[in-house]
């Protein structure tokens, strides 16, 4: 087997981990909650008439900011909706487990011995080995 189908079956692991599953199914969820879905629009419009607004020459600064206090409501329904929380905590620890897993696949590219390095669990304040600030 060479590397590249290694990397497929290292593929299809991560697809039958329960981090990946707990995602796949949330990130389902949120794409079928209606109510969620109309929320993200609506964030998305008004971002876009914020931005719309703000490259205006004669700019309305009071429609600015209720633009931006709307985004900001609109934004806060969104994360405390009950699918978008389960889904973010899934995204967080399927990031997390991909994470780790390049850094293990980086230290090894470094030289690292493949049995025993062990991924950083915290910032070492260099990008050089890191998966991705999350």
């Amino acid at each position: 087997m060479d590397i590249m189908e290694m990397t497929r079956e290292l593929g299809k692991a991560l697809q039958n981990d329960d981090r990946y599953i707990a995602y796949s199914l949330s990130k389902q969820a949120c794409d079928n909650d209606e109510e969620l879905q109309k929320q993200i629009s609506s964030f998305d419009d008004l971002r876009s008439q914020l931005n719309t607004e703000i490259i205006k020459e004669d700019k309305d600064t009071d429609k600015i900011k209720e633009l931006d206090q709307s985004i900001k409501d609109t934004y806060q329904k969104i994360m405390s909706n009950r699918n978008m929380v389960v889904f973010t905590g899934a995204q967080s620890a399927l990031e997390s487990l991909v994470s780790n897993i390049n850094q293990i696949i980086t230290l090894c590219a470094n030289g690292e011995d493949p049995a025993t390095c062990e991924p950083s669990t915290g910032c070492s304040g260099s990008c050089a080995t890191c998966g991705g600030c999350g």
